[in-house]
């Protein structure tokens, strides 16, 4: 889970996809953090990409470094406990700005039964579960 994390923040930006209804919805994503042995993200509670998670757990991280790319595939499930949305920001301190964990609108959301495969020019496809 580290080797994704690490690969992620150096993307500084990747992709989450989600399912809006019976259509696809992709949009740029930066914040994460490992809290107690799980890979989390952060959003907004009243952004659509929230209620999209709500109702259809199932996501996908998409993201290109160099001559790498992930796929990052798993259930999201929302954490409402004010320690991990406070770790959150203190490890993305850009959010501090927008949010605070104890607003309403914090939304800390961890992967639970996670499949990060890791693809290369060239190279076989390497996965990893967590």
């Amino acid at each position: 889970m580290e080797e994704v994390y690490e690969f992620l923040k150096n993307c500084d930006v990747f992709y989450l996809a989600t399912v809006d209804g019976d259509k696809p919805r992709v949009r740029p994503f930066g914040a994460l953090n490992i809290f107690e042995g799980k890979l989390y993200l952060q959003t907004s509670r009243s952004k659509p990409v929230a209620k999209q998670m709500g109702a259809n757990p199932n996501v996908e991280i998409c993201a290109f470094k160099g001559d790498r790319w992930l796929r990052l595939e798993g259930k999201v499930v929302d954490d409402p406990r004010r320690e991990a949305k406070a770790d959150m920001l203190e490890k993305n301190p850009e959010l501090k700005a927008m949010y605070s964990p104890d607003d309403e609108k914090t939304e800390v959301l961890y992967f639970e039964n996670a499949k990060a495969t890791f693809y290369s020019f060239g190279g076989a496809p390497r996965v990893i579960g967590f």
